[in-house]
């Protein structure tokens, strides 16, 4: 399978770069600086180096692949485009090349629904996690907002807090719906679930909830 990776040097990134070249996939990795990836990874994947909020220069790095992932991210506690204008980037240069395939890393807090206990529902998401993260929660639901209102075949994986703890075996996911008790999930559990979902046509249009 040939896949391109974006936001491919941040932790949830080199996850997705790792466990698709276990998979033998055809990998390439689009990055600003290819200095940040490890010596390990260079060798064995296709690495561009390029403005990502350029259509244009990306087109070529989506083109003819079976899926774009995206994992881009920011650190910032300020106002932000990171994520919505890479999206809407990525999307241009999907509709240029015939590209149909993307698979976006979201996060639980986004949302609060049905699938939270009552504290989470209620206190921890709406009072606390969504205020702390206000600014890139507001550019993460652009982003999604874009995805939703594209023609791509799209998927939203919405992990718990990220962590490096590893790969479990014993990750849960739900879909269009939160998960009871999912406060963390590892790096290792978002890309292995987002690698997974590729070839699934039946969570094209959903959101994907994973919890480890």
């Amino acid at each position: 399978m040939k896949i391109t990776v974006f936001g491919a040097t941040g932790g949830t990134g080199l996850e997705l770069l790792r466990q698709g070249l276990e998979r033998a996939h055809d990998v390439t990795a689009v990055v600003r600086d290819a200095g940040r990836l490890p010596a390990d990874l260079r060798d064995r994947l296709d690495v561009v180096e390029t403005d990502l909020m350029n259509p244009e220069a990306i087109a070529p790095t989506v083109k003819g692949r079976d899926a774009v992932l995206s994992a881009l991210g920011s650190r910032e506690r300020g106002p932000t485009t990171v994520q919505s204008a890479g999206i809407g980037s990525i999307l241009a240069a999907m509709r240029q090349t015939g590209t149909r395939r993307l698979l976006m890393v979201g996060a639980a807090g986004l949302e609060a629904d049905a699938g939270d206990g009552p504290f989470t529902r209620y206190v921890l998401k709406p009072l606390v996690i969504q205020r702390l993260f206000r600014h890139s929660y507001a550019d993460l639901a652009r982003a999604e907002r874009l995805l939703r209102d594209s023609d791509a075949d799209w998927t939203i994986v919405r992990p718990a807090r990220l962590t490096d703890a590893g790969r479990t075996s014993s990750y849960r996911t739900a879909r269009d719906l939160s998960i009871r008790g999912g406060l963390r999930t590892t790096r290792a559990d978002t890309a292995h679930c987002m690698l997974e979902l590729i070839g699934d046509r039946t969570s094209i249009g959903h959101v994907i909830s994973v919890a480890s």
